[in-house]
């Protein structure tokens, strides 16, 4: 028995240490999506509150058909009214007459209005669709808030009894949000910033994203070249998972010129060019010149889903040498510091208006730049494969990097130079020791 219970306490451990290591990412240490509750005024029998969704990830945003939040209520609560967001369904109202709530179930689900919406009806930074920008790309369209006016709950600060089992997709799985928790109240200040009033209770929710939880494979590859080798390095084969290599499409298929082909279906299943890597979205990263001072490398991003356009695209690099970028020619630049004195990662993103929607499949499916960095004479070297990143991230996504002894090499440092050397070298002694007998 007490081998029994020693095994099941270190199952639960592993299982609570396992679920916090795939839900961390090392180059946005601190990212997380916060849903804030601020109970402004409280009412004859619940409270009135502003509930604002935050994303703090530094590239890592919420694209179309956007965020759905739920909670379970902790009693009877219904929700009597929303404003710039609205429950998927009503629930069970029937015991209720005349003022009918706009929410009766015990698990309601949330999403945002969509833009356009009667003005009546708009709260401020809602009715985006559900759409949120990266905290790093553009923090302004990061936030999203509604209000929501609750019924049968309690009315005091202790008697307010909080949500539980927060969930969050965005717009598919991969968020873990963790239990609410009582903070300071939240401040306001006046519109001529003269006075600061405070809600009168504010709770937390933290949620966190994991690429193992969302997804079985990858959702991109990256593929290698460079002027010094005519060798190109592919992605891996099925980088991405061939459990649909059934399904995808070929580029002259009759079937894209089907009308709706190109729809996105709700759970953003993608349509997918048939590739010996399988993925949706490919970057590639070509060194292209040596000076004698700089270096440039060309960065260009194939989409090959012909269900997606990816509006508002990120594109995260890690490389030393992203310490000292010159200049970037078609795509804005951030450099991320995760850890502060280490400048090794960077976000590429579209400009605004330009090349920040990554069209669909196709002759337009596809972004480019190039990236003129200066060399450091300590670090700069074009062997053994120094030239190109450690980590690519695709919208957040990790990409799949071909294996290390497949980058290109310089001509007289190749895998094969190397092997004829050897050869060399051995025949040359056995020839040495036969002369010498």
């Amino acid at each position: 028995m007490k081998t029994q219970m020693k095994f099941l306490i270190a199952a639960i451990s592993l299982s609570f240490l396992f679920s916090s290591i795939v839900a961390y990412d090392s180059l946005d240490p601190n990212g997380n999506i916060t849903i804030k509750w601020d109970i402004m005024t409280w009412t004859p029998d619940g409270y009135v509150a502003i509930v604002t969704v935050n994303n703090f990830q530094m590239y890592r945003h919420i694209m179309s058909p956007g965020w759905t939040v739920g909670w379970t209520w902790a009693k009877k609560e219904v929700i009597w009214s929303m404003v710039g967001a609205q429950t998927t369904e009503q629930g069970d109202c029937s015991k209720f007459k005349g003022n009918i709530p706009h929410c009766c179930n015990k698990k309601p689900t949330v999403v945002d209005l969509l833009p356009g919406v009667p003005y009546n009806q708009q709260f401020a930074n809602c009715c985006k669709g559900g759409v949120l920008a990266a905290w790093g790309q553009d923090p302004q369209a990061s936030v999203s808030a509604f209000q929501v006016s609750v019924g049968l709950a309690g009315t005091t600060n202790k008697t307010v009894k909080l949500p539980r089992n927060f969930t969050l997709l965005g717009p598919g799985p991969g968020y873990t949000c963790g239990p609410a928790n009582v903070v300071p109240p939240t401040n306001f200040l006046s519109p001529d910033r003269r006075r600061k009033t405070q809600a009168l209770m504010t709770w937390n929710v933290t949620c966190t994203y994991s690429q193992f939880l969302a997804r079985k494979h990858p959702s991109c590859c990256v593929s290698f070249s460079s002027f010094y080798n005519e060798t190109i390095t592919p992605c891996p084969s099925c980088a991405c998972g061939c459990e649909n290599k059934n399904k995808c499409v070929k580029g002259d298929s009759k079937l894209l010129s089907v009308v709706g082909v190109n729809t996105p279906r709700k759970d953003n299943a993608p349509l997918v060019q048939c590739t010996h890597h399988m993925c949706p979205v490919r970057v590639h990263w070509h060194v292209k010149t040596n000076y004698k001072e700089y270096w440039r490398v060309k960065i260009a991003v194939t989409n090959f889903n012909y269900r997606m356009n990816y509006t508002q695209w990120t594109l995260v690099v890690q490389h030393p040498n992203l310490n000292n970028v010159t200049q970037v020619f078609s795509f804005d630049y951030k450099p991320l510091l995760p850890y502060g004195s280490i400048n090794d990662t960077g976000m590429f993103y579209g400009m605004k208006f330009y090349n920040d929607m990554l069209m669909e499949a196709g002759e337009f499916g596809n972004v480019q730049s190039e990236v003129l960095m200066q060399k450091d004479t300590n670090t700069f070297s074009l062997k053994e494969g120094w030239a190109f990143p450690r980590k690519v991230y695709f919208n957040g996504e990790e990409c799949t990097l071909p294996p290390p002894d497949s980058y290109p090499f310089l001509p007289n440092s190749t895998p094969s130079s190397r092997t004829f050397n050897s050869i060399f070298i051995f025949f040359m002694v056995i020839f040495s020791m036969v002369v010498m007998s």
